[in-house]
């Protein structure tokens, strides 16, 4: 694609993704975003030319930086430690939003009327599911 994944580095502190290594990283966040910020600036456009060409910009950067995120080059005790810290980050997740179905839970049966975002229940059993595929799948394979 248009990114070199040579260019970045796996985003260690702050979060997920990447960010740049060298010179040619830096440069190309500016030809990704000073293009469109110049776009959506110019009064030129009306409201459904900019919708379409947002999402269009948005799903080129997500397919590009996800190829070069795909193709990082890692070795062994990152992958260990990426996968370590994904698992925590997991875990803190799973526990705020378990926090978060039982607060909503004892306040709404408190004020006598149920409710619960049924995102935050959709989410955990979502993150189940993909544990669940997860391990089965990795337990057959030869790891």
């Amino acid at each position: 694609m248009f990114g070199k994944p040579e260019w970045f580095e796996r985003r260690k502190y702050g979060g997920w993704g990447l960010h740049p290594k060298t010179w040619q990283g830096w440069l190309y966040i500016a030809v990704m975003v000073l293009p469109y910020i110049i776009f959506q600036s110019l009064p030129y456009w009306d409201e459904t030319t900019r919708t379409y060409v947002t999402v269009a910009w948005v799903l080129f950067l997500l397919l590009d930086v996800g190829h070069i995120m795909v193709n990082l080059d890692k070795d062994e005790r990152e992958y260990i430690i990426e996968a370590v810290s994904e698992r925590n980050a997991a875990w803190a997740m799973v526990l705020f939003l378990v926090a978060g179905i039982m607060y909503q839970s004892i306040t709404s049966a408190l004020n006598q009327s149920f409710y619960v975002d049924w995102f935050l229940v959709l989410a955990l059993f979502g993150g189940m599911i993909v544990k669940t595929i997860s391990n089965y799948y990795l337990e057959k394979s030869e790891i």
